[in-house]
């Protein structure tokens, strides 16, 4: 069902867009046979495995996606004009989306901590055919370089197949921690299978938190659960921990501090306002009923190696006692 959800809207785009073609002159003969395989490319790439056509594809996403919201924000006037721009907004989104993730540092009180501590969190990585080695290093080495006290991955480190994962874990083995390096599920580790996802991280050195918590320290516990949106099973009532990892930002009640990612605050500018209908948290800080919400704009891309006034992140956390 969510497939043929997905390839209907991706075909309605395509359709969408391909009429402004018509208006603008280009010759029908031409437009529906670009406009079909251009719709084919991303399944095919996909499912044939092909990185080089997977790279154009995702990317012919983003400028898809930046064609059509210029031209419905316009609603068929200025068709060139609208084009135009969406066309040097889809460039300036491939620089910015291949740029290194900044550092957003944040500062939460919680009570009962046993001393100061600095904690890394990221998500979102969706390493595989697009992102792989090199750029997995870099990030690494460059968490290392804060010589963190823990590391928590909150979800998708996966992004489609754990075989183009697998390889990388030479790479992933080299992200420690005093206090360790903790690992949730999110959705994209169910997607290439959970079980095999779960081996991977655990091969790589990181406790993977599948509904349970952990006490690191006296006064101090790590909960994760597996993915919210994903699950087939009800999410358990944890007792009360202090920090919990849930890949999809939500509350869940008896937690002093929830980080999450998954919603990668929207990626693409002006997707994030689509993004806002479906959660509650898209991206940032957010206090309530006395829990602290941090929801990481993930540290990678999915599909387009594309980023639009939404950089990537690495949580940078200085946890104090009150």
């Amino acid at each position: 069902m969510f497939l043929t959800v997905a390839l209907t809207v991706w075909a309605l785009l395509h359709v969408f867009v391909a009429f402004h073609w018509l208006i603008l002159g280009a010759p029908a003969v031409w437009v529906w046979p670009i406009a079909f395989i251009l719709w084919a490319s991303y399944p095919v790439a996909r499912w044939r495995e092909w990185p080089w056509l997977e790279f154009i594809a995702a990317n012919w996403m983003g400028v898809l996606f930046l064609q059509f919201a210029a031209l419905a924000v316009t609603f068929g006037a200025a068709t060139g004009i609208a084009s135009t721009v969406a066309g040097v907004l889809a460039v300036i989104a491939l620089v910015q989306g291949l740029r290194s993730p900044v550092v957003r540092d944040y500062e939460v009180v919680l009570p009962g901590l046993p001393r100061e501590l600095q904690l890394i969190a990221i998500s979102d990585l969706h390493l595989g055919s697009l992102i792989g080695e090199r750029w997995a290093a870099r990030l690494i080495a460059r968490i290392n370089a804060f010589q963190p006290d823990l590391v928590c991955v909150v979800g998708d480190l996966v992004d489609g197949n754990v075989n183009h994962v697998e390889a990388l874990l030479p790479t992933l083995r080299e992200l420690r921690a005093p206090l360790g390096v903790w690992a949730v599920t999110g959705n994209h580790e169910y997607y290439a299978g959970v079980e095999r996802s779960v081996q991977l991280l655990e091969q790589a050195g990181y406790t993977v938190l599948r509904d349970r918590q952990v006490e690191i320290l006296p006064g101090l516990i790590l909960a994760g659960v597996d993915d919210l949106t994903a699950r087939a099973t009800p999410v358990p009532v944890l007792p009360k921990s202090t920090i919990l990892l849930s890949h999809t930002p939500a509350i869940i009640p008896g937690t002093n501090l929830i980080l999450s990612g998954h919603t990668h605050n929207g990626q693409l500018w002006p997707f994030n306002y689509l993004v806002r209908l479906r959660h509650k948290f898209v991206g940032g800080r957010y206090e309530v009923a006395g829990t602290t919400i941090l929801v990481g704009s993930g540290a990678g891309t999915w599909g387009p190696r594309m980023r639009l006034w939404q950089p990537a992140e690495i949580l940078r956390i200085r946890l104090r006692a009150s």
